[in-house]
């Protein structure tokens, strides 16, 4: 590999915080269905967002990092924090209404879909036939997952919903990832990018759970302010920063690989602690979809 091809997977300062964050994120699908059962989904999401925006700025300053952005920084933390923090999760959050956490995680991992699309039209990195091959095969594996789910969703309609969402929320988290990584993003301090898209994208949440849901729902459980002190924390504001360097390091297609291990953990949880049956199909679609996230995976090459 020359020298100024992106770092090795094998260096500590990409395999540590990519492991991380695979592993925070692979539970953080669980843990949200126990956010949207009595709380409208659009308020957890809200608090979520509430307690991660100043714990955020908090890192920022204790990093010492400038929260000045400029003109053309606050455009683009708006922009992130519309898409990444307001659109990305109440969709995803609807979506494990409709579907078990570990489909869901299944078909965001395609997020390397649009993230290689995008970065071509916009970073100008290559995409390579093999590449378009792994991400057929792994889209013919979500689909018998989500031919299973059909089967066994108990009222007819809601896997597509379901589906319509989860699809919604990985558009808008791939612009996103793709677009802070432009020009403008590279100059900026992640952790203070960061901590204004939260902002602004709490405002949005808030917003929107008041249009669709009517005044706030405040929880009195103990359990569901544990979970969204996990999401805000582990689940946000410690994932996101080494994320999105990830992204800068890697090239935004080689970031995607931590979907695969997302997903794996995921389906474990979901397997132990929602009760996922696996079925002939089910195997099958599972089987084909990792297969085709590595093969696709595999092609990409690291971003100079």
């Amino acid at each position: 590999m020359s020298g100024d091809a992106a770092p090795s997977f094998l260096r500590p300062a990409v395999f540590l915080p990519f492991a991380l964050v695979s592993l925070i994120w692979g539970s953080t699908w669980w843990v949200i269905t126990g956010q949207i059962g009595d709380v409208p989904a659009s308020w957890s999401v809200a608090w979520r967002f509430m307690l991660a925006t100043p714990a955020m700025f908090l890192v920022a300053l204790a990093m010492g990092k400038n929260l000045r952005l400029g003109r053309d920084g606050q455009w683009l933390a708006l922009f992130v924090g519309v898409t990444q923090f307001c659109g990305n999760y109440n969709f995803v959050y609807r979506a494990e209404l409709h579907l078990t956490s570990g489909i869901v995680a299944v078909m965001i991992a395609l997020l390397l879909v649009p993230n290689a699309i995008l970065a071509r039209v916009l970073l100008k990195q290559p995409i390579t036939s093999r590449f378009a091959v792994g991400s057929l095969i792994a889209i013919a594996g979500i689909l018998l997952l989500l031919v299973h789910e059909a089967r066994e969703a108990p009222v007819q309609g809601k896997v597509v919903l379901g589906v319509v969402f989860a699809l919604i929320a990985m558009l808008c988290a791939s612009v996103s990832n793709v677009i802070q990584a432009n020009e403008t993003g590279q100059r900026l301090p992640m952790v203070s990018l960061l901590a204004w898209a939260m902002l602004y994208g709490t405002v949005c949440d808030v917003v929107l759970a008041w249009i669709t849901a009517g005044p706030p729902v405040v929880p009195v459980s103990s359990g569901y302010w544990l979970g969204t002190g996990y999401l805000a924390l582990f689940g946000s504001v410690v994932t996101f920063p080494l994320y999105y360097t990830l992204i800068r390091q890697l090239g935004a297609g080689k970031a995607a690989y931590n979907g695969v291990v997302v997903v794996v953990i995921a389906m474990l949880l979901s397997t132990m602690l929602e009760g996922y049956r696996w079925t002939p199909v089910a195997v099958a679609g599972a089987v084909l979809a990792m297969a085709g996230l590595i093969v696709a995976l595999s092609a990409r090459k690291p971003a100079a």
